[in-house]
């Protein structure tokens, strides 16, 4: 079931009704874990009286009421566990030796002495885990703290920022320390904290009392404190006033429903992933005939319908995982475990030997991979023009270009084939397709997602991407593939990583800044899109949004460098010199064309350092525009590009049409910025077509998070403005 998008009220919470909108609220169980709860382990040590400590035991029953109604309404729900490395590596000496030193206590043992249960308070062991009646489910968050608090050492606000959490309910032990020490860090950033009373405990009934009197006290000086009744009721209101549909409605002509829909679907045995598969199938074969070159490797439908008969086995009578019987696709530079990686050029072909993390992330999470998609040649080019697989053209106008590199990507899920695409962008590819295909195409910071598994283009700034119908789909998949990997050499530390304070409110409500090019900089686009550029960006402001003036030409210097300076060479040394040299004449001709013409014009050593160093230089003067703290923007918007060109116009002119198209989104890589394109309108050229308008919104690196949630207001402004035109 989809979450609920009212919202809901706890009318006797303290110090007055709190409320919070299901859709950006989560549910924080705080250490209900064996070492917390059960007898022998580090909190019945901290106790020292078996009555007191048995009733933090009581409150599990109502926490798992709770817990089972917010999973039925699909809410966000993290579990943490307190507890320290084997080695006790993150263990400060205050908090190891402060108890047990006390020479009047009854602490006994300490952290890492060796209990019924296992070491006590020690990552591994059988006391550290969750108790069973709690255990979370896949896809729920699970939050490992060295400390009382939750932020300290681990990445909770950045899940809380990627999740889009405005509003916190609170559960678990002990009221009185981990319970409102994270509460009040939450506090700290911004959130809206309620925690129900009857959902938590602690060891000394005094101190719980004076501590859910502090939370709510002065007006609310922490936040709010609750009841679980309250929560049941709000729930089971909002639900009477959601309207069904008085039928489901079947897998049809319209595509695949969004992924939430689906998996409701699954759980409530409405459809089956062998059902979708064939669904699927046969949607793959009827598009065929209107566009044959969206698949340069595609999966049987024997093979794939055996997949989908294991998924299904394998989670017969258990919680789903996120993705289960998601069908998705994979841009062909990307490696999946046997199957050929191409890159589109046939003498670059090789075997993969395992999954890119990317994939195998989705693959856990239960999608189901259906085949390997077109692109430009080398992902090298924004047209969708270069391959020798054949030219795939927008689901809009078998005339018009689909865009690249990731053109076959952004078909797929244009045409309603697969529910998402895993595709990449070094200078625009997962944007511009997107755009000329109508869907969401979602740039991460890069570094967040392994490239490990991925041909480069451009290593230093490569990064995976994702396509689907919808910012909430967009949103769900990067959460899944998000991950630091160490075995990435560029792969970014989560600690490193920008966090900002929570507006409770929303974007629309609470307001965003944003900046656009100026005049002279957008005059590079058709009359078209200048108009629907206009219109869009009347449409943000009317719906948080507040316009301001940066220095663009830091983004245009930027852009600059892609392709007229050292960054082309390194695209080429990441390839492979000898490659290319031994190569060039059987590439496409356009291929050929750019990478001979910079192969006779090496830079020198002056060149390559001088083009580093501006670099650097542009990408710390980017991200301080993004600096809110220091008078920056929230986000950058930009048409995504500057035209829609049709094949014929593309083939007669690749490369100088290519760099206009590129002329707002080459400076993403360059500088560091993560960025989604939005539908944003359409409008009919001159040969009649109707086609789609796009616009992106920019944010520094780190900012994912911000841009997306910014994207999903937009989304839903544009939607609503274009319903009633």
């Amino acid at each position: 079931m989809s979450t609920p998008s009212q919202t809901l009220t706890l009318p006797s919470a303290k110090p007055y009704a709190f409320q919070f909108p299901l859709a950006t609220t989560a549910l924080i169980i705080i250490d209900i874990q064996r070492d917390f709860v059960d007898p022998g382990g580090f909190g019945s040590v901290q106790c020292g009286n078996d009555e007191i400590f048995s009733r933090a035991r009581a409150i599990v029953p109502t926490v798992r009421k709770v817990l089972d109604v917010f999973r039925s309404v699909g809410g966000h729900v993290i579990h943490t566990r307190e507890g320290h490395q084997p080695d006790l590596a993150d263990l400060p000496a205050a908090k190891r030796l402060r108890q047990i030193s006390s020479p009047h206590g009854h602490h006994t043992m300490g952290i890492g002495d060796q209990g019924p249960m296992g070491r006590l308070l020690v990552r591994g062991e059988y006391g550290h885990d969750i108790i069973d009646e709690l255990t979370p489910w896949p896809g729920e968050t699970v939050i490992d703290k060295p400390g009382k608090g939750s932020f300290w050492g681990t990445d909770i606000h950045r899940v809380l920022l990627a999740r889009g959490v405005t509003h916190l309910l609170f559960a678990g032990v002990t009221t009185e320390c981990c319970v409102t020490t994270t509460l009040r860090e939450c506090n700290d950033r911004g959130y809206q904290c309620c925690v129900l009373d009857d959902c938590t405990q602690g060891f000394d009934a005094q101190q719980v009392a004076t501590s859910l009197d502090t939370v709510s006290g002065q007006d609310g000086l922490f936040g709010f404190v609750g009841t679980s009744a309250d929560f049941f009721t709000a729930i089971n209101e909002s639900l009477t006033q959601l309207t069904p549909p008085a039928t489901p409605p079947l897998l049809g002509d319209d595509g695949l429903p969004p992924i939430d829909e689906l998996i409701s679907r699954y759980k409530k045995g409405i459809t089956s992933p062998a059902e979708v598969v064939n669904f699927v199938f046969d949607r793959i074969e009827k598009y065929h005939a209107t566009d044959p070159a969206v698949w340069i490797h595609l999966e049987t439908r024997e093979k794939v319908l055996q997949d989908a008969e294991k998924l299904a086995s394998r989670h017969s009578g258990k919680p789903l995982p996120p993705l289960y019987g998601v069908p998705f696709s994979v841009k062909d530079t990307i490696d999946v475990n046997g199957v050929p990686t191409t890159a589109a050029c046939p003498q670059y072909a090789y075997t993969a030997t395992f999954n890119s993390p990317a994939v195998q992330y989705v693959l856990d999470a239960g999608g189901i991979f259906i085949g390997k998609v077109n692109l430009d040649q080398l992902a090298t080019g924004l047209s969708g023009c270069r391959s020798p697989y054949g030219i795939t053209h927008s689901v809009f106008s078998e005339r018009h270009i689909s865009g690249g590199s990731s053109s076959g990507s952004s078909v797929s899920v244009g045409a309603g084939l697969v529910s998402f695409g895993l595709a990449t962008d070094t200078a625009g590819s997962g944007r511009v397709p997107a755009a000329f295909n109508g869907i969401v195409g979602f740039k991460p910071t890069k570094g967040t997602v392994s490239a490990k598994g991925l041909v480069p283009a451009c290593r230093t700034l490569d990064t995976i991407t994702v396509v689907a119908p919808s910012v909430p789909d967009t949103r769900k998949v990067w959460r899944i593939i998000a991950r630091h990997d160490p075995d990435d050499p560029f792969s970014k530390l989560p600690h490193t990583l920008v966090t900002w304070k929570v507006d409770f409110r929303g974007p629309r409500l609470g307001g965003f800044t944003f900046a656009v090019p100026p005049p002279s900089s957008l005059e590079v686009c058709t009359k078209a899109y200048q108009d629907l550029f206009s219109q869009a960006v009347k449409l943000l402001r009317s719906c948080g949004g507040r316009l301001v003036e940066v220095d663009y030409t830091i983004f245009e210097v930027a852009g600059d460098l892609l392709y007229e300076g050292a960054l082309l060479h390194e695209r080429m040394t990441c390839l492979g010199l000898e490659f290319l040299q031994t190569k060039l004449e059987e590439l496409h001709p356009v291929i050929k064309a750019l990478f001979g013409g910079a192969l006779e014009k090496p830079p020198s050593a002056y060149d390559v350092f001088r083009d580093q160093a501006l670099q650097i230089q542009l990408t710390r003067k980017a991200q301080q525009t993004f600096d809110t703290l220091r008078g920056g923007i929230d986000v950058l918007v930009v048409p995504t590009t500057t035209q829609h060109p049709t094949i014929e116009q593309m083939t007669a002119d690749p490369l100088r049409l290519n760099s206009k198209l590129g002329t707002f989104t080459h400076y993403a890589n360059v500088v560091d910025l993560c960025g989604a394109n939005v539908p944003a309108g359409t409008y009919v050229d001159e040969l009649g077509a109707g086609l789609p308008f796009g616009i992106t919104i920019l944010g520094g690196a780190g900012y994912d998070a911000k841009v997306l949630d910014i994207a999903g207001v937009a989304e839903a402004t544009f939607k609503e403005a274009f319903a009633k035109a």
